[in-house]
């Protein structure tokens, strides 16, 4: 991907470093609030306007009045991504740390400087992103699939007799969940409480932090029973693999991979069924054989990928990107949802079947890209939990319905993360499996 051409002089301009002075744009043009409800109900006309007004990369500012640089443009995040030492994923550059409370709401999203594989940067980053690859890419495929057609089916028997259900809540949120509970190596027991954990440190409320205290209780009990007795899991192989990591590092890599692939393979299961159930010529297509499962998750990947916004790198030294001035300790956020919808990378994507074009085009951005990028491993067991649990609803309820009108479905209320919060449906009531005829 070749680098971008600078932007028009106009658009270079010095971004603050305190907060509440407002971000860096150009004359007559504001910083953009990073919330509201043009980010959940129409991200597309508010990037539009974005490019518009402000060009590649926006200046926006963030709760609490924090100046950061939203990268929307598709050569230019990829340009930031490719650039681990330009742009590092180290928290602790970053330029606002004197000015942050303690209890700023966007603190577990930004994260602080701590031993995990997702808040440290170049080699040790590299460290703990090879141990947890070769615990990921060791998982048995085949026992993966198994395992979420079990549990898929297990999940649909609570609620498949009564006609009726909120597919979000009832299936897409437990789902992934119980799956990774499983997999990292908890007793099937242990999921549901986990699940619970892992809901409240998404809703981000007053029981966050003691959800998160829990959360870290719950792995490293699970280490002290790994350590003992080892078993064919992702913990088991993190222990046994070849370096020097401590307790902390264990739990804290253990907490990233559950937590990061929960919320977003829920969104990625909820996203493609409301695709299902609302456009008819998606659904139509799918119901012909002409658009399979596989690619009907990618299509969402492109159209509605569950990371809008990723936090986010910060910028190792004076530079410039997409015509702006970018400060040392720069927050950079990726606009990964904006990326995917920039009209210079769309316009050339090549045609083909089905709703949008893209059909086996994978050049998204989803999972982000470069050295900090969602590990490849990571994103394969996603999709097969994915995959696997919507196959398995379809196979069991063929005539799923929404039981309320399209406009009444409601999205999560977040910039970052674009899911809905219910998608209630109507079906013919059946047996759960095993169930006496």
């Amino acid at each position: 991907m070749t680098t971008p051409a600078s932007a028009a002089p106009d658009r270079a301009t010095e971004s603050p470093t305190t907060p509440g002075s407002g971000c860096p744009a150009r004359a007559g043009a504001a910083a953009v609030p990073l919330g509201g409800p043009e980010f959940h109900t129409d991200p597309r006309k508010l990037y539009r306007a974005m490019r518009s007004e402000h060009g590649p990369v926006v200046p926006v500012e963030l709760p609490g009045g924090f100046p950061a640089w939203l990268v929307i443009g598709y050569r230019e995040l990829h340009q930031v991504t490719s650039d681990g030492e330009l742009f590092p994923r180290d928290v602790g550059l970053w330029n606002q740390w004197e000015h942050v409370p303690e209890d700023w709401p966007l603190l577990p999203m930004v994260g602080r400087p701590m031993p995990s594989i997702y808040f440290t940067a170049g080699a040790e980053h590299r460290r703990h992103a090879a141990m947890v690859g070769q615990a990921l890419e060791e998982v048995e495929q085949f026992r993966l699939r198994a395992d979420c057609e079990e549990l898929a089916d297990r999940i649909i028997d609570g609620f498949c007799h009564r006609g009726a259900a909120d597919l979000i809540s009832d299936f897409a949120v437990p789902l992934p969940v119980l799956v990774l509970a499983r997999l990292v190596g908890f007793p099937d027991a242990d999921g549901p409480r986990i699940a619970e954990v892992l809901q409240e440190l998404a809703d981000g409320g007053p029981g966050a932090q003691e959800a998160h205290l829990r959360f870290g209780e719950h792995m490293r009990r699970l280490l002290e029973r790994r350590r003992a007795v080892p078993g064919h899991d992702v913990t088991s192989r993190m222990l046994a693999y070849d370096g020097d990591f401590t307790d902390e590092e264990y739990v804290l890599d253990l907490m990233a991979v559950t937590a990061a692939g929960h919320l977003t393979t829920a969104d990625w299961i909820g996203n493609s069924l409301r695709l299902t159930l609302t456009d008819g010529q998606f659904a139509d297509a799918l119901a012909r054989g002409r658009h399979s499962i596989a690619e009907a998750m990618n299509e969402v990947l492109w159209e509605e990928c569950p990371t809008q916004i990723l936090a986010g790198r910060w910028a190792a030294r004076d530079t410039s990107l997409g015509g702006r001035n970018i400060r040392a300790g720069d927050m950079v956020l990726l606009g990964l949802g904006a990326a995917n919808a920039d009209p210079h990378i769309r316009q050339h994507l090549p045609t083909a079947a089905g709703p949008s074009g893209r059909r086996g085009n994978s050049a998204h951005l989803a999972f982000s890209h470069g050295e900090y990028r969602c590990p490849f491993p990571a994103q394969e067991i996603a999709e097969t939990i994915a995959r696997t649990g919507i196959e398995v609803l379809l196979d069991r309820l063929p005539d799923l319905a929404l039981s309320v009108p399209e406009r009444e479905l409601i999205r999560r209320r977040s910039a970052f993360l674009r899911g809905m919060t219910a998608l209630p449906v109507r079906f013919t009531p059946v047996r759960p499996t095993g169930a006496p005829s």
